[in-house]
């Protein structure tokens, strides 16, 4: 699980309470729950995305809150390393030698990649397979930030309305003092209920989704190119540093160490 997006999202709403219930008792929060406000913001807002998507695409976006609870299974530097590995079999035994090491991949795209090199497929082939591949999962994921994006937007617009119901009630009951209050609670929680909903919800899972998304595709560029190069027969050591500058330099150091053993050989 990755604690961070947890914690964040759990101190933040802590603060919140904090800042409402300092200096008083915890009772005082009551004052900012109302169902007539939540029911304008929150149903407004998801309402509008439902009518804005389908409903699979509405299920398949509320579900891609869960993402960012976990840890992205992409280790930029395993990868290369495992290229590189699979390359040095390339040299010594082969292209043909690469269908029973990628018996032992878990990764799908990478495999994929493997058995198009080793069924003999154009080079050029190949990188547009990958890469309309490549595209359509960037297209699937770009949805799921969309979705969460766009329910951002959504929060504070449907919170205005409420304002406005809530303002629009108040002044027309001028002359009855009792039910100012009501009113005005309903026009200024549904304002704090679509910010708490756009920047406590949406914007954090808007954000991580894009960093997800911009660490899982750095490492299918890095297996495009990585395979690309084996099949064109490239040296290990020459593959490795090529792959070496998609990371950050610090990220560079104990990658591949030893991986270039069979990088001299010209066999």
């Amino acid at each position: 699980m990755d604690i961070a997006s947890l914690l964040g999202l759990v101190i933040c709403l802590g603060l919140v309470i904090f800042g409402i219930t300092f200096g008083n008792s915890f009772s005082v929060i009551i004052n900012f729950l109302d169902a007539p406000s939540a029911l304008i913001t929150f149903g407004g807002a998801f309402c509008c995305i439902l009518a804005a998507n389908s409903i699979p695409s509405f299920v398949n976006g509320l579900k891609s809150f869960k993402l960012i609870l976990k840890v992205p299974n992409f280790n930029t530097g395993e990868i290369i390393s495992k290229i590189i590995e699979l390359s040095n079999v390339a040299r010594k035994e082969g292209l043909l030698a690469l269908e029973e090491a990628a018996g032992n991949l878990d990764d799908p795209f990478l495999k994929k990649g493997i058995m198009l090199v080793v069924d003999g497929t154009d080079p050029e082939l190949v990188r547009g397979i990958m890469e309309t591949e490549l595209i359509s999962i960037e297209d699937r994921h770009k949805g799921c930030i969309g979705f969460w994006e766009d329910l951002g937007a959504m929060g504070p617009a449907w919170g205005m309305i409420g304002t406005l119901v809530g303002l629009v009630n108040m002044l027309q009951n001028m002359d009855d003092p009792s039910s100012i209050g009501p009113a005005m609670a309903v026009a200024l929680l549904t304002t704090l209920y679509g910010s708490m909903l756009a920047n406590w919800i949406c914007a954090p899972v808007g954000m991580k989704l894009k960093k997800n998304n911009a660490i899982e595709m750095q490492a299918k560029e890095i297996e495009i190119e990585g395979l690309l190069s084996i099949q064109a027969g490239e040296n290990p050591r020459v593959i490795e540093e090529k792959l070496k500058s998609f990371l950050a330099p610090k990220d560079r150091e104990g990658i591949g160490a030893d991986a270039g053993g069979g990088g001299g050989e010209d066999g």
